[in-house]
C-alpha cells in the first residue's frame, strides 16, 4: 500500500477495488481499475467518483458511461488522480466536451485535489465492456 500523500502512483486492479469494500453487486466486471496497492481513501474517494460518473450519459448511447465500459482506471499519485477512459469510437465529435464533464464529476469529490482524463484507445472499446445491467439494457443478456 501507498500512503495518499506519497509521490508514487497508485494503481488497481477490477479486483482491487471490489475487495476494497464495495459490495459486489456494484462493482461490475468492466468497474475502473487500479492496479498496485491502494488504501482505504483512495478507494472510497474512487466509490464517490464512480457514483458521479454514473450520471454522466454517452451523448449517442442512452447509458451512463460507468456501465458502458468507458471508464478504463484511476492511477494515484497523493490526491491527485488520472482518470483513464475511452469512448465507443475514436472520431467521437464530443470527446473534448464529455472530458471536461468527467473532470468535472471527478473533482466534486472532497479532498480530490486535481484531476486529468486521459483518453486511451487500447484496449478498444467492445460491447463486451458494459455491465451485466447495460447488456440486459441492450440486450445482450
Amino acid at each position: 500500500m501507498t500512503d495518499p500523500t506519497s509521490a508514487e502512483p497508485i494503481r488497481r486492479s477490477p479486483e482491487e477495488v471490489a475487495a476494497a469494500g464495495q459490495p459486489s453487486s456494484s462493482v461490475p466486471p468492466s468497474s475502473p481499475s487500479t492496479s498496485g496497492g491502494a488504501d482505504g481513501a483512495h478507494a472510497q474517494w474512487e466509490a464517490e467518483i464512480t457514483q458521479n460518473l454514473k450520471k454522466i450519459y454517452d451523448p449517442e448511447i442512452p447509458m451512463n458511461i460507468v456501465d458502458l465500459g468507458l471508464i478504463y482506471g484511476f492511477d494515484w499519485k497523493g490526491d491527485s488522480v488520472t482518470l483513464r477512459m475511452t469512448l465507443t469510437a475514436p472520431g467521437c465529435p464530443v470527446a473534448g466536451i464529455l472530458a471536461e464533464e468527467v473532470k468535472a464529476a471527478i473533482e466534486k469529490v472532497p479532498n480530490v485535489k486535481e484531476a486529468t482524463v486521459e483518453m486511451v484507445w487500447e484496449p478498444p472499446w467492445t460491447p463486451e465492456r458494459m455491465s451485466e445491467f447495460a447488456k440486459r439494457q441492450f440486450g445482450y443478456l
